[in-house]
C-alpha cells in the first residue's frame, strides 16, 4: 500500500513505520494547511472500540500557545519551535457511555494511541517530522487550552519539517520480544 503526500512523497506503509522517527528540531517552513487537514482526516479514521471516536484534536498555530504547550511539558522548546502542535484528547465519558469503567480507563487510551499513530504516520507519508510527546502537566494544558470539562489531554504532537534527519533508534532483536504459541 502506498501513501502519496501531497509535496510528491510517495512511501510505502512499512516504509513509512520504518522510518518514521520523533524529531526534536524543526525548519520554520509553514506547513500546508491543507496538509494539517489531511493528516487529522487520517486520526479520524483511526480504529475505536465500537466506532466511538472518544476524540478531539485541537491544531495550534498561535505562538504565544505553542510557547505555554512547550513550557507544560518541561519546558520542551521543540514543541514551541514547531510550525504546527496537534493536541489529541481523550473523551473518556464517550467510552463509559457504551463500555463502563473499562471504556473510561482502557479503551478511550487505546483508541486516543491509535488516533496518534495514525498522525504519526500520516505526517510521515507528507515528508514530516514529529515527536509523541506525553511528558507534561495536563492541567497546565487544560488551562492553557480552555479544554471543556471531561477532555483530557494525552498527546502533544508537534509537527513541522525536520531540520535534521534522526538516525534509527535501537530495538529490541524479535526473538527477545515474540511468543509463540502452537
Amino acid at each position: 500500500m502506498l501513501m502519496t503526500g501531497g509535496n510528491g512523497v510517495t512511501k510505502d506503509v512499512i516504509a513509512a513505520i520504518l522510518e518514521r522517527r520523533s524529531t526534536r528540531r524543526f525548519k520554520s517552513q509553514e506547513v500546508p494547511r491543507a496538509t494539517i487537514g489531511r493528516i487529522i482526516d487520517a486520526a479520524r479514521w483511526a480504529p475505536s472500540a465500537g466506532n466511538v471516536q472518544p476524540w478531539e484534536f485541537y491544531v495550534i498555530y498561535n505562538e504565544k500557545k505553542k510557547y505555554e504547550l512547550a513550557a507544560a511539558a518541561s519546558n520542551q522548546r521543540f514543541i514551541g519551535e514547531a510550525p504546527v502542535v496537534i493536541i489529541v484528547c481523550a473523551l473518556p465519558d464517550m467510552s463509559a457511555e457504551r463500555y463502563r469503567e473499562r471504556g473510561r480507563n482502557l479503551y478511550v487510551l487505546q483508541d486516543t494511541a491509535a488516533a496518534v499513530q495514525n498522525i504519526l504516520l500520516a505526517a510521515e507519508g507528507y515528508g514530516l517530522g514529529t515527536c509523541w510527546t506525553g511528558a507534561f502537566d495536563e492541567t497546565l494544558v487544560i488551562e492553557t487550552l480552555a479544554l471543556p470539562q471531561g477532555s483530557i489531554p494525552v498527546a502533544l504532537i508537534p509537527v513541522g519539517y525536520a531540520a535534521e534527519e534522526n538516525k534509527p533508534p535501537a530495538r529490541r532483536p524479535v526473538d527477545e520480544i515474540v511468543r509463540i504459541i502452537e
